[in-house]
């Protein structure tokens, strides 16, 4: 049971350097550090994309209107971060 909370541990680790890949890569592209003609770029753009974007679009769409500020990805990595400390100090203690 412990290898498997491992897992699940290490794949949470792995989505929340997702999600920052995709708020770095965003800001790259807003101040036009890196453009969507680098076919490589565009590739590594499309696949973080399509693995953090189903659960940022549900986390949008509860939080008000903010202009022109997305705080998703704020709030993704805090409940990845809160899913973590849940299983650490109260599951994996207590599973042989």
């Amino acid at each position: 049971m412990r290898a498997i909370l491992d897992v699940v541990l290490m794949a949470l680790q792995f989505y929340t350097y997702l999600v920052i890949a995709n708020v770095v890569m965003s800001l790259l592209f807003q101040f036009k550090v890196i453009d969507w003609s680098n076919q490589i770029v565009r590739q590594i753009w499309s696949a973080v994309a399509a693995l953090t974007e189903p659960a940022l679009q549900r986390i949008r769409a509860m939080l008000p209107a903010m202009g022109g500020l997305d705080l998703s990805p704020l709030v993704l990595l805090f409940a990845i971060y809160f899913v973590q400390n849940v299983i650490v100090r109260y599951i994996y203690p207590n599973v042989f």
